[in-house]
């Protein structure tokens, strides 16, 4: 399965990665876990001795520019695992094994244990935010407490059909040029889109992911509703983190966490880069769930 449409693409792709890591202000020790669907890369990072917390990325992005203002804040009182999703953009590479029989929390199971963690805290975006619900419903014994930001609880209304998404991204993400990246970063974001517009590596990396990525590569990750059971199993357990100003929470989003009664915050002014938007207010939010503050 090719990542990326061309060498071209991949190598532009993964050049504005390396220069939005240095970004981070922080060193990280970059591992490749090898599993049976393909090399999984990892950055790790903060304090050695601090509890385990396991990042994940959304569909279309990665974790360079995902964790761009949040890894220096989180960094002192975490012991951090960015992971690059296998077949997103990155630096994880698919194998042979990663087809039709690709199961996420399998995959996730390889990856901890390669990095010889049992029991961790877990948070994700938008996808990733997903991969983190799935995972701590599937293995409830190895996910402490977990926070979804940009997402819903994936079950009856909050699990939107694909096509109501897509539109949310067209026309513009089909056509992107430079006037059209800024209103689709625009369009996703909240009062302060100016973090992903007036930044030029970013609106340079994001463009080449939306012209060199080939969304195809994520084809085998699917979501799935979560049971009655799951949802029970997470409301102790999952914080979400959602801006009132994210396109997708006005799919349903929101309305869904507050029926199945969740454990959410919402955020006036904020997107769906709610992480990007205010990270301050993230940041502080991750730290407090945690570290069990209120």
């Amino acid at each position: 399965m090719k990542v990326y449409k061309s060498k071209a693409a991949g190598q532009k792709i993964r050049d504005t990665y390396d220069r939005l890591l240095a970004e981070w202000g922080i060193g990280t020790e970059e591992r490749d876990i090898p599993t049976r669907y393909g090399s999984t890369h990892v950055h790790v990072f903060g304090a050695p001795d601090a509890a385990p917390v396991v990042l994940f990325h959304g569909v279309g992005d990665d974790s360079a520019l995902m964790w761009l203002y949040n890894a220096a804040a989180l960094a002192p009182h975490f012991r951090l695992y960015a992971v690059d999703t296998l077949g997103g953009p990155g630096k994880s590479v698919p194998g042979s094994g990663y087809n039709g029989q690709f199961d996420q929390a399998i995959w996730i199971d390889e990856v901890l244990d390669g990095l010889g963690l049992d029991r961790v805290f877990a948070a994700g975006v938008s996808n990733g935010a997903y991969l983190v619900q799935h995972y701590a419903a599937a293995r409830p014994e190895r996910v402490v407490k977990a926070v979804a930001m940009a997402s819903s609880v994936p079950a009856g209304s909050g699990l939107v059909p694909m096509s109501k998404m897509l539109r949310i991204f067209l026309p513009e993400a089909l056509f992107p040029t430079k006037r059209n990246i800024r209103k689709l970063l625009t369009k996703l974001s909240g009062d302060n889109s100016a973090v992903f517009t007036d930044n030029p590596l970013i609106l340079e990396h994001y463009t080449y992911l939306l012209r060199g990525f080939n969304n195809m590569a994520m084809r085998y990750h699917k979501v799935t509703a979560l049971t009655p059971s799951e949802i029970d199993s997470l409301r102790s357990k999952v914080l979400f983190l959602i801006g009132e100003d994210d396109p997708f929470a006005a799919l349903g989003g929101m309305e869904a966490l507050k029926a199945y009664g969740m454990n959410f915050r919402s955020f006036p002014g904020a997107g769906h880069g709610i992480n990007h938007e205010i990270p301050g207010e993230i940041n502080a939010a991750i730290i407090q769930y945690f570290k069990g503050q209120s």
